[in-house]
């Protein structure tokens, strides 16, 4: 009874999907649906405010400095889907362990995802070094360009290693059923990239504040600026998840378990069967996140060749749809929590229920947010740039955009679901198909005729169908086999 009392009503409801024998209403589903959902679309807010900041501070250095990290955002993005999909192999495990109440086994999972991301990702960190003083010129970017794109991409190729950690550790925290810790570190890490994106990108200044002259000291370093500031953030932020999840965490706190642990659970080495899991889990999420890439990286080079203020626009209206879908992907997180541990129970009912409330609660929440989108695309480019061409050229892409937010929803969402489920392979192919075979065809055609517009109708239309696939694979059942209940 006093344990009881020590839990909060998530847990208590997350208890219950543990229990087989254990009856949920569909008050208390949608409950622990919207409990688990909020924190996690703040989360996902937050950390794309993140970028929002970051695009509009170098945004004020005009459209040279914003046209250097749009250049090489796509393949910021690659390496963060390696990052991410190295973590997913892991957390799905933890997810399934937490729910079959086999927390010991969770721990020992965690033990050697550290071991094993730590690893991959110290080798993508020396990848992305290796090839940031000419990825600017590979991307076809102008030479004005190359200096402030090299800089930032090398920085952020050196931070690499502190990514992966942080996706590790919000990932296991989420599948371990606390969502709120992620999201209030995330929102502390948006406040701290401010204060650290403040005094990297410009220079030492004074400011007139409530009637005093303050002299705020500044490194003055511009794109690269942006890049030093986010890594400062994410550096104190990984710390403190490590320290919340390895000493905190009431089911995957590390510390203080180990002698009782670790003669048979072998510590930090990684076993075959954990590995081939994580393995058959995390390689069709890492080979969908490469050749997906891969393709914005050629919606890159066709941007490209349309000029700077193209090229700008195409950044900035990227990083302002991102409000718009970012919830969607919160609502995943909830999903691929809810499916998996309820596929750890042996709850295949319960599964499909959560499956239905998330994806509704998903396409509701991002149609609000398309309209939302339409009619405040003026502000959301005007905030990140001064300059009226690229603005223009903004709000006419988001706004053929908005129209595709309620299935982009259904198919993050149902994605979540799926990899809660443990089926991967299927849902990676559909993405990969539904982009390169649509999207990038698409926008190949439109391109020389409509410019940006062009290439931002091919991606409205490809969203579309990619939802409606997404929508027939889970009405199927399907995804269900993966689970083996």
């Amino acid at each position: 009874m006093e344990t009881a009392r020590r839990l909060s009503k998530t847990d208590l409801l997350l208890e219950k999907v543990r229990t087989g024998g254990t009856s949920m209403t569909r008050y208390e589903q949608l409950n622990l649906t919207v409990r688990l959902a909020i924190p996690a679309m703040l989360a996902q807010i937050s950390h794309i405010l993140m970028e929002y900041i970051d695009a509009s501070m170098v945004g004020r250095l005009g459209a040279e400095g914003a046209a250097s990290i749009g250049l090489v955002a796509t393949t910021t993005w690659l390496f963060w889907g390696l990052c991410s999909s190295m973590a997913t192999g892991f957390s799905v495990q933890v997810a399934h362990r937490i729910g079959a109440s086999k927390p010991s086994e969770a721990r020992s999972i965690l033990r050697q995802a550290f071991t094993t991301t730590i690893s991959l990702s110290l080798a993508l960190s020396i990848i992305a070094v290796a090839i940031s003083g000419q990825l600017p010129t590979w991307l076809g970017g102008d030479e004005s360009l190359k200096a402030g794109a090299s800089g930032y991409f090398l920085v952020f190729g050196l931070t690499i290693p502190v990514f992966e950690l942080t996706f590790l550790m919000s990932a296991m925290l989420r599948c371990s059923g606390n969502v709120k810790l992620p999201s209030m570190l995330n929102m502390l890490l948006c406040v701290l990239d401010v204060v650290f994106n403040f005094l990297f990108i410009f220079p030492s200044a004074d400011y007139e504040v409530l009637g005093m002259r303050i002299h705020v000291y500044g490194a003055g370093m511009g794109v690269v600026g942006a890049a030093m500031g986010t890594a400062v953030a994410e550096v104190i932020v990984c710390v403190l998840l490590f320290y919340f999840l390895c000493f905190r965490s009431r089911s995957m706190s590390l510390f203080g378990r180990l002698k009782q642990e670790a003669s048979t659970l072998r510590m930090f080495r990684p076993t075959g069967r954990v590995l081939k899991k994580a393995f058959r889990l995390g390689m069709p999420i890492a080979c969908e996140r490469v050749i997906m890439c891969g393709a914005q990286i050629c919606t890159t080079m066709i941007v490209a060749p349309l000029g700077m203020y193209a090229i700008a626009a195409n950044a900035f209206g990227v990083n302002a749809e991102s409000l718009c879908y970012m919830p969607g992907y919160g609502i995943g997180d909830a999903a691929t929590t809810l499916v998996g541990q309820s596929v750890g129970a042996k709850r295949a009912d319960l599964a499909r229920r959560f499956a239905y409330i998330t994806v509704t609660l998903g396409i509701l929440v991002m149609t609000v947010m398309g309209a939302l989108m339409y009619v405040g695309a003026p502000l959301m480019m005007g905030i990140m740039t001064p300059v009226q061409e690229i603005v223009n050229l903004g709000v006419e892409a988001l706004r053929i955009e908005a129209f595709a937010e309620p299935l982009f929803a259904a198919s993050i969402v149902c994605y979540g679901v799926f990899v809660g489920a443990g089926d991967t392979l299927i849902p990676s192919s559909m993405n990969l198909g539904s982009i390169w075979v649509f999207r990038i065809t698409l926008s190949i055609l439109l391109a020389p005729a409509m410019g940006l517009n062009g290439v931002w109708l091919a991606m409205c239309i490809e969203l579309c169908i990619r939802g409606i696939l997404f929508l027939l694979r889970l009405k199927s059942g399907r995804w269900l086999k993966a689970a083996k209940i």
